[in-house]
């Protein structure tokens, strides 16, 4: 039986004028027969920690207060083998020359969102990628970037990755774990410090990963593999 792989993406700091240096893209990948337990143990977690059901994980509300609820949900992700996780890394925003490649911000997004994933797409599985709503112009970008992902494994039937939609992340529950291991990638390479709760997060990804976070790893690293992407050519 052909293998079905869930893929759920999500991205911080990935406007061209947030005044954020670092951008982060990211994926949560697991098999698709996993899923509905896996919502389950993250829907349960929230209850154990007094949360409602509809909280909604996200780097943006960590804090003091919640930090022990945080630390349990990324404790989650390292402690079931089925769940991997991949980022691309872009540490400085600010050297892209956009009008010098011929492009828009918006197409350069979608590139990297390309070569982000193209490394988790497996030979005789089947997938099904999820990325978080951002705008209106979010579905006909998607649809793009399934046809790209396509052409480029010569998946013109669509058998390799079956679908590529869009999702609100409020109601799905990986869509937001992959948030905060994105956020705390994020963070890493930001240098930031001026959350001691988000300084505790880092902190513990670094240990459980193995990782300094803000270095690539090793391209088959199944676990928690991270790309740092930087021009080929030097922009000027």
């Amino acid at each position: 039986m052909t293998e079905t792989i869930n893929i759920y993406c999500d991205e911080s700091c990935h406007l061209e004028h947030d005044e954020a240096s670092a951008m982060v893209l990211g994926a949560i990948w697991c098999p698709a027969a996993q899923v509905r337990n896996l919502h389950v143990r993250l829907r349960d977690l929230k209850r154990k920690h007094g949360l409602s059901d509809a909280f909604e994980i996200k780097w943006t509300k960590v804090s003091p207060a919640k930090l022990e609820f945080y630390q349990a949900a990324m404790d989650l992700f390292f402690q079931t083998e089925d769940l991997h996780f991949r980022a691309l890394v872009v540490p400085d925003k600010s050297i892209l020359k956009h009008d010098m490649r011929g492009q828009t911000h918006d197409e350069w997004y979608y590139k990297m969102y390309f070569h982000m994933l193209e490394t988790l797409i497996l030979p005789g599985a089947r997938h099904h990628i999820f990325l978080d709503y951002k705008d209106t112009q979010g579905a006909a970008r998607a649809q793009k970037l399934h046809q790209v992902l396509c052409n480029n494994f010569y998946d013109f039937d669509r058998a390799v990755i079956a679908s590529l939609a869009v999702v609100d992340s409020r109601e799905v529950g990986l869509v937001q774990l992959a948030d905060l291991l994105i956020g705390a990638v994020c963070y890493a390479n930001r240098k930031a410090s001026g959350s001691p709760a988000k300084r505790a997060l880092v902190e513990q990804m670094r240990r459980r990963s193995g990782y300094a976070l803000t270095r690539t790893t090793l391209l088959k690293e199944a676990k928690t593999n991270i790309l740092i992407w930087r021009p080929k050519e030097p922009e000027a």
